[in-house]
C-alpha cells in the first residue's frame, strides 16, 4: 500500500463524506437527521433521561412504530443511549450521548429560525398559491 501524505488523506475523507454524493454516509445520516421526528425526538430529551410512554406522550402524533423505528435508528447512530434496568416489569429509559447533546444547539438554532420566519413563509406561499 502506498504511502499517502497528509493532504491526500484529507482529500480522500473530504470525497468520501460528500453529503452530494448519494451513496455518501453523511448523505444518509443527513437523511436521519432531517426526518420529522428525529429533532422532535432528540428535544424531547433535552431535560434528560425519559422513558418510552415520557416520549411518546410529548413527541404528539408519532405512531409506536415510528416512535420505536426512530430511537433504534438514533440508537444505532450513536445520538442517544439506551438503559435496560431489570426489574418487573423491565425499565427502559433513552437519554442523549454526547454526539446527540452537540446537536441540541443546531436543532435549537433551526427552530428559532422557523417561529422567527413563519410569517414570512406564510406570506410566501400565499403569494405562490395565487399565482399558481
Amino acid at each position: 500500500m502506498p504511502t499517502r501524505t497528509v493532504a491526500q488523506q484529507r482529500e480522500e475523507r473530504k470525497t468520501a463524506y460528500n453529503a452530494f454524493i448519494a451513496a455518501c454516509p453523511t448523505n444518509k445520516l443527513l437523511d436521519t437527521l432531517s426526518d420529522k421526528w428525529t429533532g422532535l425526538l432528540l428535544a424531547s430529551l433535552s431535560d434528560g433521561p425519559r422513558r418510552y410512554g415520557e416520549i411518546a406522550a410529548i413527541v404528539a402524533g408519532i405512531s409506536n412504530k415510528m416512535l420505536t423505528q426512530t430511537l433504534r435508528t438514533l440508537e444505532r447512530d450513536g445520538l442517544l443511549d439506551r438503559q435496560v434496568t431489570p426489574q418487573v416489569p423491565v425499565r427502559v429509559d433513552y437519554s442523549l450521548t454526547p454526539l446527540g447533546v452537540s446537536l441540541l444547539p443546531i436543532l435549537a438554532m433551526l427552530k428559532e429560525w422557523a417561529e422567527a420566519n413563519m410569517d414570512e413563509v406564510f406570506a410566501a406561499r400565499a403569494s405562490f398559491d395565487t399565482v399558481n
